[in-house]
């Protein structure tokens, strides 16, 4: 169960956090402002794929932020700081552009790095209730 939710919230994150550093890289923006639109995106597709699951199920939209904030904050968080510190840290990664195969080999190794640590912080959460465990009863 951690490791599907896990892979849940990484869906989001993944589509957020490329989609950010895509975009970034692409304007020549700096690392930092990079690093905040890759994470505040990051964030919005998390949040936006548990919205769309619990908004199916019949709840109304002010709950079902709160659903989406009390599953996704802190696995997002744990998986954010994970994938953007490994991004952040690797020699010249930063630093390569879209037509690098660094830039996608290190993106993808900090995305399975954020996926391998967050997983462990997701089962242990749902083990008490919380996490994706208040999601599973709008499934």
């Amino acid at each position: 169960m951690a490791a599907q939710a896990t892979l849940h919230c990484l869906t989001g994150c993944a589509i957020g956090e490329v989609l950010g550093m895509v975009i970034g890289t692409a304007l020549g923006w700096g690392n930092v402002p990079t690093l905040i639109l890759a994470i505040a995106l990051a964030f919005f597709f998390g949040y936006l794929l548990t919205l769309r699951g619990v908004l199916k199920a019949g709840i109304g939209l002010k709950a079902a932020i709160r659903v989406a904030l009390a599953a996704d904050t802190l696995s997002i968080a744990v998986m954010e700081l994970i994938d953007n510190g490994v991004i952040a840290l690797w020699p010249g990664a930063m630093d390569a552009e879209l037509a690098d195969a660094a830039f996608w080999w290190v993106l993808a190794l900090a995305l399975a790095a954020a996926f391998v640590i967050t997983t462990p912080v997701n089962k242990w959460m749902i083990g008490r209730g919380k996490g994706h465990a208040v999601v599973h009863q709008y499934h």
